[in-house]
């Protein structure tokens, strides 16, 4: 049997403890793009250890997660110029949307955040749509 359902649900469930966590105890909205922002804009100068804190986490808990299992195939791509450039238009998206899943999807969401709502379908429909262009259309990934 397949645990791929159950890692997803471990995951979901931590990042939607997180957004709960920070709503509480600092009442704001968890949007990693916004805390990433923050930092790069310079705008987060005053609360900038917890920004590059969560910052930390993104980049050490993979590694980590890697480190202890033989890795997970993503059956995408293992092309290193795709992913890169995937990942800047994805941050470059989340600019342009002011927010990402975790600020729209997961904190607009459960907010009942029409704008959260909005933006979480248009992402969701602009990644299938990628996916069928460059997968099904173009065979690049």
């Amino acid at each position: 049997m397949q645990s791929d359902w159950l890692l997803g649900l471990i995951g979901g469930g931590l990042i939607g403890m997180a957004a709960v966590l920070l709503l509480l105890t600092n009442g704001r909205i968890m949007g990693a793009s916004g805390i990433i922002g923050g930092l790069v804009d310079g705008s987060g100068r005053h609360d900038w250890t917890e920004r590059a804190a969560l910052i930390g986490g993104l980049l050490i808990v993979p590694a980590i997660m890697v480190a202890f299992s033989s890795g997970w195939d993503t059956h995408l791509t293992e092309n290193g110029v795709i992913i890169a450039i995937a990942g800047l238009l994805v941050g470059i998206g989340t600019r342009l949307a002011n927010g990402c899943t975790s600020g729209h999807g997961v904190c607009g969401i459960s907010r009942l955040s029409l704008r959260g709502i909005v933006a979480t379908a248009f992402y969701i429909g602009a990644g299938g749509l990628t996916i069928v262009l460059f997968k099904h259309v173009l065979g690049v990934i």
